[in-house]
């Protein structure tokens, strides 16, 4: 028999709502998840959470928990003191759909304004090679599970609604990273995009995202800060814009 313990979970939609209090039993070696799919069985059966594989791996269990964004399948009661109070509550930066399923609607609307990867119009499926170096560089932010902690911890949205249409967030300038980054992506005008579309000089690089990424993508220090960087060279550095007016040789003879 496990221990009862102290449980504040928010219950409400996009009309309102309220913290209430739930005795809920907790066994070792539980995560959060486990608690909440045993207050829907003994207490709250109307309760409503989105949850998929309990693995960490599919991103839909995102919750906050004492304030803190988190997956709940990852987050271990042995975590907290066992008098402590454990509150639940939706991603505070999306709308509330009920309870704890917020509509995440917004980053798949970024997601589609993305320029998809374009091959090299002379190279055929089948025909792409790569040096493992390069897999290497990008490789890290192919780990995202989309779980959209960062989206929600990342204040330029989370504080700032108005911000919203200027600016895709952190998982979205990972993607854009990985883009420039891919030697055989054709499109030349990815850090462009990135600052006029994506908004990326919002960011203030406070590493917020990177705290909370539940894969330990290196969100800041590995994409935007690079990123950043890259786009200002494009931009103002004098020997990128001599470099484009010098012709490489190949592209002389064509």
């Amino acid at each position: 028999m496990g221990a009862n313990r102290h449980f504040r979970v928010w219950r409400g939609d996009d009309t309102g709502g309220s913290l209430e209090d739930f005795q809920v039993e907790v066994n070792d070696g539980e995560v959060v998840l486990d608690i909440i799919h045993r207050l829907q069985a003994t207490q709250a059966p109307d309760l409503a959470v989105r949850w998929n594989c309990k693995a960490g791996k599919c991103g839909s269990c995102s919750m906050e928990i004492n304030g803190r964004p988190r997956l709940g399948c990852m987050t271990r009661m042995s975590t907290f003191e066992e008098a402590e109070t454990v509150t639940v509550t939706p991603l505070r930066t999306f709308p509330v759909i009920r309870d704890l399923v917020t509509d995440v609607s917004f980053n798949y609307q970024k997601a589609r304004e993305m320029p998809a990867f374009a091959p090299p119009v002379d190279t055929k499926p089948g025909e792409y090679r790569m040096q493992q170096v390069d897999v290497e560089r990008s490789q890290e932010f192919r780990k995202c599970i989309e779980c959209f902690l960062c989206q929600n911890t990342c204040h330029v949205v989370r504080d700032h609604e108005e911000n919203k249409p200027a600016f895709s967030g952190p998982r979205f300038f990972i993607r854009a990273a990985e883009l420039d980054m891919h030697p055989l992506d054709a499109k030349d005008d990815r850090k462009d995009f990135a600052v006029e579309q994506q908004g990326i000089g919002y960011c203030n690089i406070t590493k917020c995202c990177t705290e909370v990424c539940p894969e330990h993508i290196k969100i800041t220090d590995n994409a935007i800060i690079p990123m950043k960087e890259r786009a200002v060279d494009n931009r103002y550095d004098p020997l990128v814009w001599l470099g484009r007016k010098i012709f490489r040789r190949d592209q002389i003879e064509a």
